[in-house]
């Protein structure tokens, strides 16, 4: 069930932003409304302008989408390996200059 400061910011959204998924471009009417959810560009749902700037109409799909990437990216540090996989320290290279200096 909704809050009902949820359900004030999702009015205010449907009233200001064209009842379209701005990620898949889905389009939809009374009939289908319910699908259609408010996202947070911030993930702050707190953070509510009235002018509905941190808003976005996603569709269910492209909303849990959306927040699977968050999750996703979260658990990386930015190295490209999750956080708690520890650095490699295996060197394959390592002495390979003094063996080709040897051969020549």
């Amino acid at each position: 069930m909704a809050r009902q400061e949820d359900s004030g910011y999702r009015d205010q959204a449907l009233k200001i932003y064209p009842w379209i998924c701005g990620r898949c471009g889905r389009e939809f009417t009374h009939s289908n409304l319910r699908e259609l959810t408010v996202h947070h560009r911030d993930h702050n749902h707190s953070n509510n302008p009235p002018d509905g700037s941190n808003w976005e109409l996603l569709c269910l799909y492209c909303h849990d989408n959306e927040h699977e990437r968050h999750k996703v990216a979260d658990a990386y540090d930015g190295t490209g390996r999750g956080a708690d996989t520890p650095v490699s320290t295996y060197r394959p290279f390592a002495g390979l200059e003094g063996l080709l200096k040897k051969d020549r």
